[in-house]
């Protein structure tokens, strides 16, 4: 896909180089991958991107100030249920002229760069949008999980659902004696 017609780019020719001059900008982005930790959690492939930004003309380069808002799936991780939810990012983000004395005193990787009065938002939005995600996606707080002996959902299983265990150090005596009705050693049936 050419620069031209990358929904990510934003041209800022309009703004000029004047310091003090913005322009607030709503757009709705396509995702063109799928973001985040696949059967986890992520951004999926074709979601759309909600931006909501200011870009301002300061006297080093552009200031991009704004949300990016985009919807979220995966699965709890306690007890697997789908999750659908949404993801909010702050953006804050400041891209330097060339030949201005910010691009000049910083390292690449620290300050974003126009390229022919042109901003791409992609890698930063991509960026925020996957620390954001959260770590272990709950579908609730209070999600109680899964039973560790059958797998059932805590949730749907009746109050006080358990399974019995026996000592191993019990399990021959229990096996010997098994149901017996003389309710165990030392009693008289």
């Amino acid at each position: 896909m050419s620069e031209q017609n990358n929904l990510w780019v934003f041209d800022t020719r309009e703004l000029g180089r004047r310091a003090g001059l913005s322009r607030a900008l709503h757009r709705i982005v396509p995702l063109g991958a799928a973001l985040g930790v696949p059967d986890v959690i992520e951004l999926p492939a074709g979601a759309e991107v909600e931006l909501d930004l200011l870009f301002e003309s300061v006297v080093e380069g552009v200031l991009v100030t704004g949300t990016a808002t985009a919807p979220t799936s995966g699965e709890c991780s306690r007890c697997l249920d789908p999750i659908d939810a949404t993801v909010e990012v702050e953006l804050t983000e400041l891209f330097a002229y060339p030949d201005s004395t910010t691009e000049a005193t910083t390292e690449e990787d620290e300050v974003g760069h126009l390229v022919d009065d042109r901003i791409d938002l992609e890698p930063i939005v991509r960026d925020a949008a996957v620390l954001a995600l959260p770590q272990v996606p709950l579908c609730d707080e209070d999600c109680p999980g899964l039973c560790p002996e059958c797998g059932g959902k805590w949730a749907d299983l009746e109050v006080g659902h358990g399974h019995e265990t026996i000592d191993p150090r019990w399990a021959a005596l229990v096996e010997r004696l098994g149901d017996s009705p003389a309710g165990g050693p030392g009693q008289k049936a």
